[in-house]
């Protein structure tokens, strides 16, 4: 997983409406950069949504294995140590609970200008808060975020076997590019996992 930086506070919220508590107005539904005090969040939805989305494809045992406490600390480290200023993460919330992530950097597909392209390294959202929008507000500033960092290109790179998040992307009007890969998972030939490739103009800045 690559450092992502932490910038400038941006209007990225995506409010659907607001509910008041003792701290103030709260948005019902929003997304906004993650904090380091998100990360053991963050590690809970990947690892559910990895659970979800790779289950069939990988050892149950495997995936029984993920560690959420891991994927914390990895996201953390990156979230207090930022790298390139263009590294992102946000959090979709429900109030303000942490549902859903995504993040985003310069790619370094082989074919990629990272001055121009981006590329979406995670979005996830808890299984069980999916079809309530929290992906799409996710996308959405995304595409904005990376529109106003200059990058002029954004892909993402999904299972060829996974028709529902393939149709996300597609119904948002991404559009395979013709790329395609295939991960060994342990370095053996044991488990290989296609990808494609999608693609997606921000649009100017």
């Amino acid at each position: 997983m690559s450092d992502f930086g932490v910038p400038e506070p941006a209007n990225l919220s995506d409010l659907s409406g607001s509910e008041l508590s003792g701290d103030g107005p709260v948005a019902e539904t929003s997304v906004r950069l993650a904090l380091p005090a998100e990360a053991n969040a963050i590690g809970e939805i990947q690892v559910a949504a990895w659970r979800s989305s790779y289950a069939g494809l990988l050892p149950a045992e495997v995936l029984a294995d993920l560690d959420p406490a891991q994927f914390a600390a990895q996201w953390r480290a990156a979230l207090l140590s930022p790298g390139e200023a263009r590294n992102r993460v946000m959090v979709a919330l429900a109030g303000r609970t942490p549902v859903g992530f995504a993040a985003i950097t310069p790619s370094d597909d082989p074919d990629a200008d990272p001055r121009r392209d981006a590329v979406i390294a995670e979005l996830a959202v808890q299984p069980e808060a999916t079809r309530a929008g929290h992906g799409s507000r996710l996308l959405n500033a995304v595409v904005d975020t990376i529109r106003a960092d200059g990058f002029t290109r954004v892909t993402v790179w999904v299972n060829s076997t996974d028709d529902i998040l393939r149709a996300f992307y597609t119904e948002s009007g991404w559009a395979p590019d013709g790329a395609h890969r295939e991960l060994d998972l342990y370095g053996d030939e044991s488990v290989r996992i296609k990808q494609i490739r999608l693609h997606a103009d921000p649009g100017p800045a």
